[in-house]
C-alpha cells in the first residue's frame, strides 16, 4: 500500500493535514472566542485564551527532493500559561528518507507539576518507539533549545531528532506512525497546562515579564529562520507573538518568581520526577 514513492509521499501529505486540522479544532474550541483562517497556513488571533497562535503545513516537491512538514506555535493570553511550539518533518531524497520533529514547552513561570506532566506524556509517546529514544531526544532538545549568544535555555525543552529511520522491513511504517503519534500528542501534552492555568489572576508585572520572555523567543525564532529554507523560515516567521519587549541590562528582582525562572529552566529529569517530589 506504502510501497511506492508517490504513495509514501501522498500518505504524509495526508499525516500532516490531518494533524493540522485535529489541532486547529482543538485549538478553537478551548479558546472559545476565536478561530483559525483557513488554508494551509493558519493563524487564530486575540483569542479569549490564545493571543496568537499558528498552525501550519509546508510541502516542497520536484520531483528528486520531497519535504513536508507541520508547525504549531502558540502564544498565550496568559503570562502563567507556557507557551508552545512543535515542528515535525519528514525528507526524501532518492532511495534516502528520514523523519524530524521537535516539541518544546516556553514557560514565563515555573510550575513543576506542569513541567513533569509535559515531560511524562512525551516520554511515554517516544517509549512506543524504543525505550532508549526519550533520553537521547530530550538530550538534543536541551541542547539545541538554547541561544548561543546568551548562552542559556530559550524553553524548558521537551524532544528534538532529526534523520529518524527506524530499521527493519517496516522502518518506514514506523517512522510514520511515530510522527503521527506525536503530532497527536501535543494535545495531551499541553493542553491540560492550558486548562490548569489560563485564570490564574495577573497584573502589569506578570504581563511585562511575559513580553520580556517572548523576546528571548523572537530571538530563537530568528537564529531558525536565518538557517532554514524559505518554506520553513515562512512558518517560522509566520506565528512570532503579536508583541514582545527588550530592555538592555535587565535584570528581575533577586528572589522573585520571574528571577526563579533560570533555576528552573535548567535541564533536569522531569519525567522521572516523583509525586512528592514535583508536589
Amino acid at each position: 500500500m506504502l510501497s511506492g514513492e508517490d504513495s509514501r509521499r501522498d500518505a504524509v501529505k495526508a499525516i500532516m493535514s490531518s494533524g493540522r486540522r485535529e489541532l486547529v479544532a482543538e485549538l478553537e474550541r478551548l479558546d472559545g472566542g476565536a478561530r483559525f483562517g483557513r488554508g494551509r497556513a493558519s493563524l487564530l488571533e486575540d483569542g479569549d485564551v490564545f493571543e496568537r497562535a499558528g498552525i501550519s503545513v509546508t510541502t516542497a516537491d520536484d520531483g528528486g527532493f520531497f519535504t513536508s512538514g507541520l508547525s504549531v506555535v502558540v502564544h498565550p493570553r496568559s503570562p502563567y500559561v507556557p507557551g508552545f511550539q512543535a515542528h515535525f518533518r519528514y525528507c526524501e531524497s532518492e532511495d534516502t528518507w528520514w523523519f524530524g520533529g521537535t516539541v518544546e514547552l516556553l514557560p514565563c513561570y515555573g510550575f513543576a507539576e506542569d513541567a513533569a506532566h509535559f515531560h511524562r506524556v512525551l516520554k511515554q509517546h517516544c517509549d512506543t518507539l524504543d525505550p532508549a529514544f526519550h533520553a537521547q531526544a530530550k538530550r538534543t532538545a536541551d541542547d539545541r533549545f538554547r541561544l548561543p549568544h546568551r548562552d542559556e535555555p530559550h524553553g524548558l525543552g521537551g524532544i528534538a531528532f532529526d534523520h529518524l529511520r527506524p530499521a527493519g522491513p517496516h522502518g518506514w511504517r514506523r517512522g510514520a506512525a511515530f510522527t503521527a503519534a506525536g503530532i497527536a500528542t501535543i494535545a495531551p501534552a499541553y493542553l491540560p497546562i492550558v486548562r490548569r492555568r489560563r485564570d490564574l489572576p495577573h497584573g502589569d508585572r506578570e504581563r511585562q515579564w511575559q513580553l520580556h520572555r517572548r523576546g528571548r523567543y523572537v530571538e530563537a525564532a530568528l537564529f531558525r529562520a536565518a538557517s532554514a529554507g524559505r518554506a520553513d523560515a515562512e512558518a517560522i516567521l509566520l506565528a512570532l507573538p503579536p508583541m514582545a519587549r527588550w530592555e538592555s541590562g535587565f535584570t528581575p528582582e533577586p528572589g522573585s518568581p520571574e528571577a526563579e525562572l533560570a533555576a528552573f529552566l535548567v535541564p533536569r529529569d522531569w519525567a522521572g520526577e516523583t509525586a512528592a517530589t514535583v508536589g
